[in-house]
């Protein structure tokens, strides 16, 4: 699965670490969930989507592998 994290923090000039403050979770998660090491659960997905002020689509692809 392909993500536009990094995109989405550039355009609010956001560190991985204040993304991490606003959804609740670690700044390692927010990294290891934008290299793609982990897939972030439905609800975290959406937590993502709503600060991102996006939908979860945009954020998250999946790939023909996946």
């Amino acid at each position: 699965m392909k993500n536009t994290i990094k995109v989405e923090r550039a355009k609010k000039n956001w560190t991985q670490a204040d993304l991490a403050l606003k959804i609740g979770v670690s700044r390692q998660a927010v990294n290891s969930i934008e290299t793609g090491k982990f897939v972030p659960s439905t609800a975290l997905a959406l937590k993502m989507a709503r600060v991102f002020e996006t939908t979860v689509e945009i954020i998250f692809q999946l790939e023909i592998t996946d």
